[in-house]
């Protein structure tokens, strides 16, 4: 799988294709929004980018949960960061 991920990243570069590295940068903005990261607690997130717009009670099993910021949303499994995107 690694020699696979870097035989794609090479034949990307020669051939002007974009690479998985970039592959999820967003290029429309021009910029990549800093949004937390995985494994994060509630209390870091909160700390570092303040209290969300909107705060979305956890459902199911585990407890998946969601703040709202106006530039991304991040969700949580428990208390922890699991995935943060950018809103569009």
């Amino acid at each position: 799988m690694k020699r696979l991920i870097c035989l794609l990243a090479l034949v990307g570069t020669l051939t002007g294709l974009p690479t998985l590295a970039s592959a999820n940068t967003p290029v429309a903005d021009g910029y990549a929004a800093e949004r937390p990261t995985r494994g994060m607690s509630m209390a870091s997130v909160e700390r570092r980018y303040g209290s969300p717009d909107t705060k979305r009670a956890a459902v199911g099993e585990p407890p998946i949960s969601r703040w709202i910021y106006a530039q991304f949303t991040v969700y949580f499994e428990h208390d922890k960061v699991v995935h943060a995107v950018i809103n569009r």
